[in-house]
């Protein structure tokens, strides 16, 4: 009796409490764990849309002043944007189907310069027509071919069905956060005390402002790197000058990091294929001298009074937002930093430095 009355009174009243409340507190992370594994993608799309908002704000409030509804004017602006989308997509589009033709009616030619190579780098006897009708005979062979392409048409039919679907949904939330904005903000800054309201508003404000002025200076940019490379290309007779343009301008600014390789491979691309490496070498040498104009002469000039951001910084959050939300978070992880930075400078008192006295 001695021994259990030790026992219980050994035993804390509130250890049993403590582990049912540690219990429900790990129940309820496994549960939130599940629902934004669950959510993720809805939750990636609200953050897409918030982003196009506040990048769309700008010009739908220039509307709004001048008396016009705010459902109206964001109309106005994804009309704006439709047709520039399907603009550079005609543009890439007839692009593509001409060098697919192109390279489908050279096909027999390269096949007949790569079998001659083979055969006299190896000492091989190769022939074409050994080749087709071996191909054409080997019925298994073409049947497994046929099956994997309608795997891929499929494959690719429903990612672009699934795109479409993303792009609509995407913009439905944006027409609604933008065309409801100001009530959108009274309500979030209602769920705050009236003595952190003023800096709830003041970071949403600075959020719009770095937002609208990210995408005001990729979009200059974009339009310099575009009318510059476009006059090269003209220069040099290269084919399709304005869709290339169009191209090297989006993709160089709208897609961080590697946007510039990626823009400049395809003009260098189609040089090669149209049979001038010099016209490729022209285009590689201007795209690494205008690559170095931009970053050290236009782009600290344009993007001094919008997101005025270390490189280095930019460099790491854009590695930070892909490693998170993949090509999204590399997208919004600049003004996003932008934001934050600005924020962070308006209410952080910093001190001066004091004068070391080793010196």
């Amino acid at each position: 009796m001695r021994l259990a009355g030790m026992t219980e009174s050994a035993v804390p009243r509130w250890l049993p409490r403590a582990l049912v409340l540690a219990l429900l507190f790990y129940a309820g992370f496994l549960i939130s764990q599940w629902a934004l594994g669950r959510l993720k993608d809805l939750l990636v799309t609200l953050l897409v849309s918030l982003f196009v908002a506040l990048a769309i704000e700008p010009a739908v409030d220039a509307m709004a002043r001048r008396g016009m509804r705010r459902g109206i004017a964001v109309m106005i602006v994804f009309v704006v944007l439709l047709a520039a989308t399907a603009l550079f997509v005609f543009a890439l589009g007839s692009l593509f189907v001409d060098q697919v033709v192109q390279f489908a009616g050279n096909l027999p030619r390269y096949v007949d310069s790569v079998v001659s190579w083979i055969n006299r780098t190896f000492e091989q006897k190769i022939s074409v027509r050994d080749l087709q009708s071996k191909l054409l005979s080997d019925s298994n062979a073409l049947k497994t071919y046929a099956e994997k392409l309608a795997g891929n048409v499929w494959g690719v039919s429903s990612s672009v069905l699934g795109g479409v679907f993303r792009t609509f949904t995407v913009a439905l939330f944006t027409f609604y956060l933008a065309a409801d904005a100001p009530k959108l903000r009274a309500e979030v800054v209602s769920l705050f005390p009236p003595r952190k309201q003023a800096a709830i508003t003041r970071a949403w404000m600075i959020a719009l402002d770095k937002t609208g002025g990210y995408i005001y200076s990729r979009a200059l940019m974009a339009l310099v790197s575009g009318v510059a490379h476009g006059i090269l290309f003209w220069a040099i007779g290269l084919p399709y000058a304005l869709a290339l343009a169009i191209w090297v301008g989006l993709v160089s600014q709208f897609i961080p990091t590697v946007g510039t390789y990626l823009a400049g491979a395809l003009p260098i691309l189609i040089a090669l294929t149209n049979g001038r490496p010099g016209a490729a070498l022209v285009i590689l040498v201007f795209v690494v001298v205008y690559q170095q104009f931009e970053n050290y002469i236009l782009q600290p000039r344009i993007t001094s009074k919008t997101v005025d951001i270390h490189p280095a910084v930019a460099f790491g959050a854009v590695i930070a937002g892909a490693a998170l939300l993949g090509g999204v978070g590399a997208i919004i992880a600049i003004p996003l930093t932008a934001t934050a930075q600005s924020f962070l400078s308006a209410y952080v008192k910093r001190y001066e430095v004091a004068a070391s006295d080793s010196g």
